[in-house]
């Protein structure tokens, strides 16, 4: 009798769920995304309001996580003018701005593969192994086993090629998995019993096979079964993150909606005992919240700049000022040094377009002297 191989661990089982009861909630909240969408797209602040949206998003999840991150600190620290070192703090935070934003960069349903999410993960591959390998010593000119295969032959291109064909023949025995990759993980912080690599491979098989489903109710169960596969705990944004990248993949919308502050606001916290339509009420109330917040943001964004575009109407033709107010409308808060920056101008100039503003200029955000800061809030 043949011994067989270790088993694969079984894929998740999809939850039943009473569609009688959840169908006419499912289409609400689908027809307020879809409004949403269209409506953001109509006004042409798409690239702003999901520029503050990723900011703030970062600065929530990282709340969510139990860390505060001065969202200040994360638009200076984005610009690379950072007034202190960065902290562990900031820097996770920021590695979750370059998460949604990589999210947003690519097709909807990259983000939902295997590359998306080592990308998402800010995997950069395995190039450590190779940098850490000493430099090569010059070989022996009398020692024709130093060079490598028909280097010394009349045809120089056949050493190329033979370098060549070794590494193909390198990647191809990586691919087919002859040869792990080198994995230096703690065990003091990371599991050793855990397999994310196959646990990953599980949630993307359960979001397959739920592509015949509604899109709310495939973000809920995606976003249920992260959490009970309790994948990369030590990024906190990323569940919601693929969960708005599921919406997105299935044309609810073309951005990426803010669902940790949707999260934040409501009252669903997952224990782990709920049913599967406690579940999905829970998410449906994240998304209501997470609509709730954008339609806000988005009416400041839409008041905020028809009132400078008023004063920025009248200026000459090679003003900054159209592009201080852009600027305005893409970041959560602007200080002189950042205009100054983005913009290639002096301070000076920087301050006498904000005087310019006058009435239109947003609220003064610190009230300071040495650092002040202004946003639309």
């Amino acid at each position: 009798m043949w011994a067989d191989d270790e088993p694969s661990r079984a894929a998740i089982d999809l939850p039943e769920l009473p569609w009688e009861k959840i169908a006419g909630r499912l289409e609400q909240i689908t027809i307020a995304v879809l409004r949403f969408d269209a409506r953001l797209e109509a006004s042409g602040l798409a690239a702003g309001w999901q520029s503050r949206c990723d900011m703030t998003e970062a600065v929530r999840a990282l709340m969510l996580d139990g860390h505060l991150v001065d969202v200040g600190d994360l638009v200076l620290h984005d610009a690379g003018m950072d007034v202190r070192s960065p902290t562990h703090e900031l820097t996770r935070a920021a590695a979750a701005l370059r998460s949604r934003r990589t999210a947003i960069a690519r097709k909807a349903p990259w983000p939902l593969s295997i590359d998306g999410l080592a990308a998402l993960r800010g995997v950069t591959g395995v190039g450590a192994e190779a940098s850490a390998k000493p430099k090569r010593k010059r070989p022996d000119p009398d020692d024709d086993e130093a060079y490598p295969p028909y280097a010394t032959d009349a045809d120089p291109w056949k050493a190329h090629f033979a370098e060549i064909d070794a590494l193909l023949d390198r990647t191809s025995k990586v691919l087919a998995g002859e040869t792990p990759l080198p994995k230096s993980r703690s065990h003091l912080v990371y599991d050793p019993d855990q397999d994310e690599a196959e646990n990953e491979d599980l949630w993307l098989d359960f979001v397959k096979r739920t592509n015949h489903w509604p899109a709310i109710a495939a973000g809920a169960v995606a976003w249920n079964a992260w959490l009970d596969l309790n994948l990369y705990t030590r990024l906190p944004w990323l569940g919601l993150t693929m969960a708005a990248s599921i919406l997105r993949a299935r044309g609810l919308t073309s951005h990426l909606l803010p669902l940790a502050a949707g999260f934040k606001k409501s009252k669903f916290r997952p224990q782990g005992r709920e049913g599967a339509k406690e579940k999905l009420d829970g998410f449906c109330s994240v998304v209501e919240e997470a609509l709730e917040i954008a339609n806000k943001d988005l009416d400041r964004l839409v008041l905020a700049r028809e009132l400078m575009n008023r004063v920025a109407d009248k200026c000459r033709s090679n003003s900054k000022l159209p592009e201080l107010v852009d600027l305005f409308l893409s970041r959560p808060l602007v200080t002189v040094p950042l205009g100054a920056k983005l913009l290639k101008v002096t301070p000076k100039a920087v301050d006498l377009m904000l005087a310019q503003l006058g009435g239109a200029l947003p609220r003064e955000l610190t009230g300071r002297t040495r650092y002040r800061a202004w946003g639309i809030v």
